[in-house]
């Protein structure tokens, strides 16, 4: 079982770490590495970008924003692309976003390594991790001073070559920092990109269009189906069964998986087509069928991550249960991020609790707002969603900034820090940071293993 597909089954921290440095050991050793502690003294930063996903894909739609807003007076930035060229509209807008972008889908990892280290870059950021398509294999060969983990992988990478994890407060508490092989830099808020220049589809959609009841409450979740565990499907048709006229949309992965989850519905006295597939399409459509919903569930162990911010983007809210590790976080991370903390239950029980309530009075007005103890109504959630993305609180905290705001915070990787690796102390990495809007502030300490062992 690999990294990513056990932290879809196991949410323990230390399985999880076990699991990586497991999977890393046999997959991607740590070799001779190509720098050996030489002192860059560059005029401009040089930050490499590794990914499959540079073309139509979801880290494309979150991070895309944050290549444009770099700030180019400081750093110098570099994609290294190993996945395929669509030729799509993203692609070019990724390729025109970056000072160089390379594709290097011919060469092997020690050849992307020696060039990476052959332009000499400072910082090499892996948007893959563990995920489909990965190369963890290029950053085995200690390519560049520092060495970081972003985005695509929920979790660690369980290697000493990986320096850094980008994160929040929410997704890797301080108490949970010994389950991590790197050392952890804080994003204040929410960890999680998100690009100002996504579309919403203009076009008048209607229920009847996807076969959605146009009087039933309609929840959603379009997670991919693997996310879809046996314990929140109990809940979801239990919800189905006790809100009369419901119906539950998915996204179709596949076929079998769309008759296996039907099925499974009729096991639990639901009738099947009370499930309803949508089919996948281009992003701007997708964003905009989530208005079709009235809630979005979201799934445990592994949360919605991209999936959240489509639907708090397209002003549909959305309930988490917050989980134990860093995959089962995510969506709790951006709820608290665009002010809806709300949203956010500490157990499954809670969590169906609020849906349930929620789904029997939809139509309550606003009283929430007013001086009346009762809890907020989805009417209230949805007005504060779409109020907190026209306020520019969607995207949020390291995307492209909204108009007037200050330049988007990954500004911020101008990373003083860097300034210890050029003084020629090698053994000595970044141990805590936290990433502010204008400066990263670093304490330095000898490098160690993690206590977990």
């Amino acid at each position: 079982m690999t990294p990513i597909q056990l932290a879809a089954f196991s949410s323990s921290l230390e399985e999880q770490l076990r699991a990586a440095r497991i999977w890393s050991a046999d997959k991607y050793p740590a070799v001779t590495p190509l720098w050996h502690g030489e002192a860059y003294c560059h005029e401009r930063i040089r930050i490499a970008y590794l990914s499959a996903d540079f073309h139509s894909h979801a880290t494309a739609a979150l991070m895309a924003g944050v290549f444009e807003c770099h700030d180019r007076e400081g750093l110098q930035t570099i994609a290294v692309s190993f996945g395929p060229d669509d030729k799509s509209e993203m692609r070019a807008r990724l390729v025109a976003s970056f000072d160089s972008f390379i594709d290097v889908r011919d060469k092997s990892d020690s050849e992307v390594a020696s060039l990476l280290r052959q332009m000499e870059v400072d910082i090499a950021v892996d948007l893959k991790g563990y995920t489909q398509d990965s190369r963890p294999g290029i950053l085995a060969h200690r390519a560049a001073p520092l060495q970081v983990s972003y985005l695509g992988f929920p979790g660690t990478m369980g290697v000493d070559y990986t320096d850094y994890i980008i994160a929040d407060r929410t997704v890797i508490p301080t108490q949970h920092e010994r389950f991590y092989g790197e050392r952890v830099a804080y994003l204040p808020d929410t960890y999680q990109a998100n690009d100002a220049k996504r579309r919403i589809s203009a076009n008048a959609l209607a229920r009847r269009d996807f076969g959605l009841p146009e009087g039933g409450f309609v929840f959603c979740c379009f997670n991919n189906n693997f996310k879809i565990m046996p314990e929140i499907f109990a809940i979801w048709m239990r919800l189905l069964r006790d809100v009369e006229g419901s119906v539950l949309w998915l996204l179709e992965d596949n076929a079998a998986a769309s008759r296996n989850l039907r099925r499974e519905a009729v096991a639990r006295d639901v009738a099947p087509e009370r499930l309803i597939f949508a089919k996948r399409v281009n992003l701007d459509a997708h964003l905009a069928r989530h208005r079709l919903a009235d809630l979005s569930l979201d799934t445990l162990p592994y949360n919605a991550h991209t999936s959240a911010s489509d639907a708090l983007w397209a002003g549909l809210p959305i309930i988490t249960c917050l989980g134990d590790s860093f995959a089962g976080r995510v969506a709790a991370s951006l709820l608290r991020a665009v002010g809806l903390p709300e949203l956010v239950t500490e157990s499954l029980a809670d969590y169906e609790t609020l849906a349930l309530n929620l789904a029997r009075d939809p139509g309550c007005c606003l009283r929430s707002r007013q001086s009346s103890p009762q809890p907020p109504c989805l009417s209230t959630f949805r007005h504060r969603t779409v109020h907190a993305q026209s306020r520019g609180r969607l995207p949020c905290h390291i995307g492209t900034p909204p108009a007037g705001s200050s330049a988007c915070q990954f500004r911020a990787v101008r990373l003083g820090s860097l300034n210890r690796w050029r003084s020629g102390r090698p053994r000595l990495t970044p141990w805590r940071c936290v990433i502010t809007p204008a400066v990263l502030r670093v304490r330095m300490r000898p490098r160690g293993r993690s206590s977990v062992g």
